[in-house]
């Protein structure tokens, strides 16, 4: 029961901050915690949430007794490259960091 979402244009160190919070909490308490989350990565956590879930489905899992057994949050290979202007005509470079997110879900013990 895993899912993925691969290219995610956030920064890996601000996907961290929402993905510790359901770290290890039962899949209703982590879709409520997302659900009233004023971050940009939320909504699509809990898509990715929501999909993992669908693939517990799938595998005739029961979904009441679920928790957030494992997620973690990588960068995405390299960073998109771009140049901001400066003063006295020079250019800066700076990098849009992108993220792969990994989530599993496993059983309560």
């Amino acid at each position: 029961m895993k899912a993925f979402l691969k290219n995610y244009s956030q920064s890996p160190r601000k996907v961290r901050l929402v993905a510790d919070l359901i770290r290890g909490k039962d899949v209703q308490h982590a879709r409520a915690i997302l659900s009233f989350m004023d971050k940009k990565s939320a909504p699509d956590l809990k898509k990715l949430l929501e999909s993992a879930l669908a693939n517990a489905e799938n595998q005739k899992k029961n979904t009441e007794d679920l928790v957030v057994k494992e997620i973690f949050v990588d960068s995405a290979g390299g960073a998109l490259r771009r140049w901001r202007p400066r003063a006295f005509g020079r250019a800066a470079p700076f990098r849009r960091h992108s993220s792969k997110i990994t989530l599993q879900l496993g059983e309560k013990q």
